[in-house]
């Protein structure tokens, strides 16, 4: 409210006092504007800074204990490792790839219309003096580090499939026979799938069956590549990581597999469900072999330092006895019965090669060998070749070391007794597979995605 006009004032002191109070309140108008606009300019500023700077990270807990420390401090195995604990993540939905029908039906027309024919042996079979690796015999089947090579049982032809840690599927028709379709699939005779969501740990395929072609991974998937329908299916989704893989040898819709905890489970295709499972070892079984003659037997070997022999007419409860425990002071990356089946070759982490004959298993030798091929290659397994004197495997100078063995009396001897070398072996072979109709022709899988097929010279 405005004071009233002092008395005595002119006319003119009353106008000037007048002028004075309304100039007053415009003033501190204008200054309270003023004010409230600097204040959200502020505002816009501060935000605006907050906004472009990094997040502070969380303060170190004062607990040491409750620090984060990497895997490798923890002494814990990596990721997608045989000895990792799986991550409790729900199965993936079912999967269906297209295969090539020019691939399909050229190896369809190898496949024998009646019983197949039986495995090559080569008793006089010198590997480490006829084998050699030409330039056309090597090809980039697969992006990446391969897990599992199989070479197809087909008699007169040679269809080598490999699988890579990205769940990729490679096939290469080494004889050259299927050309490239029209999209584009099968230059320089390989064909490319990808089936699975994780690593391949294994494949396998019947002789009775060459049509169809299984693989494991370690998201738990078993897939079944059917040439026939020209397609990839998943058969069963697992909870759990698969590593191993292997099919009865009497009954081509029975498989086995091992799991990351140790247990060995019996897959019934027909009823399309697992119908028995064993609690057979405490850790990741990474290989399962039957034996050639006795079909009830199987070997497994295992990230628990054991490999073992297993009699399939006593698993009839959820935990029986092995047959036979072959102890090792590592994790047991394999263990194959002899073609024979008269010894037993293990390969482990403690950098030894073990062979096992005699009666019951009861004799061994062990020859040292470097295995140390660390978290970027694919573990070595030593393989047989087409007889029971020799084994194949890798070694890290980029060959392969021929492991000769004599068990013509009551001992075991064994020695590196050649070694496989050649200038286009340009990576260090890992896994391998030997075409069991073809003496001579072996596969070996490197860990940047090539196949190298050794031949007859």
């Amino acid at each position: 409210m405005a004071s009233p006009p002092a008395a005595g004032l002119t006319a003119y002191e009353r106008l000037r006092e007048e002028n004075i109070r309304r100039n007053g309140v415009i003033l501190a108008s204008l200054r309270r504007k003023a004010g409230e606009l600097s204040a959200a300019i502020q505002s816009s500023s501060a935000a605006k800074r907050a906004s472009n700077q990094p997040r502070k990270k969380p303060k170190t807990p004062a607990n040491p204990s409750e620090r984060r420390r990497s895997l490798r401090l923890c002494q814990l195995p990596p990721t997608h490792s045989p000895d990792a604990e799986p991550k409790p993540e729900p199965p993936p939905e079912p999967r269906s790839t297209s295969i090539s029908s020019a691939l399909a039906s050229s190896i369809l027309e190898a496949v024998p219309l009646s019983a197949p024919a039986a495995k090559v042996r080569a008793d006089d079979f010198d590997a480490g003096r006829v084998l050699v690796l030409r330039p056309e015999d090597v090809r980039r089947v697969v992006r990446d580090r391969i897990l599992g090579v199989l070479v197809l049982p087909l008699v007169d032809r040679t269809v080598v499939v490999a699988g890579n840690k990205l769940g990729n599927i490679g096939i290469w028709d080494a004889d050259g026979l299927v050309e490239e379709d029209e999209a584009g699939d099968g230059a320089d005779g390989v064909f490319e799938y990808l089936p699975h969501r994780g690593p391949v740990a294994a494949i396998a395929a019947h002789p009775t069956t060459p049509q169809k072609v299984y693989s494991c991974s370690y998201e738990g998937e078993i897939c079944l590549m059917d040439l026939e329908k020209e397609n990839f299916n998943m058969i069963q989704l697992c909870d759990y990581p698969v590593y191993s893989l292997s099919q009865a040898p009497d009954n081509a819709n029975c498989l086995y597999f091992g799991d990351g905890h140790g247990e060995l489970k019996l897959y019934d295709e027909r009823a399309g469900k697992v119908s028995s499972a064993w609690e057979s070892h405490e850790q990741t079984i990474n290989s399962i072999d039957f034996h050639p003659e006795k079909k009830h037997m199987l070997a497994t070997s295992s990230t628990d330092r054991t490999a073992r022999i297993w009699d399939l007419r006593r698993l009839k409860k959820k935990k029986e006895e092995s047959l036979k425990v072959f102890k090792h002071s590592r994790s047991v990356q394999s263990a194959y019965f002899s073609p024979g089946g008269h010894m037993v070759a293990t390969t482990s982490l403690e950098d030894t090669v073990r062979i096992f004959g005699g009666d019951d298993f009861g004799n061994s030798h062990s020859i040292k060998h470097n295995n140390q091929t660390g978290r970027w290659l694919s573990t070595f397994k030593a393989i047989w070749g087409w007889n029971d004197t020799s084994l194949f495997i890798g070694n890290m100078k980029r060959a392969i070391d021929v492991i000769s063995v004599d068990a013509s009396d009551s001992s075991l001897l064994a020695s590196n007794s050649a070694l496989l070398e050649s200038e286009h072996m340009t990576a260090i072979p890992c896994r391998f597979s030997l075409h069991p109709y073809k003496v001579g022709h072996l596969a070996c899988a490197s860990s940047g995605g090539k196949v190298f097929l050794w031949t007859r010279a």
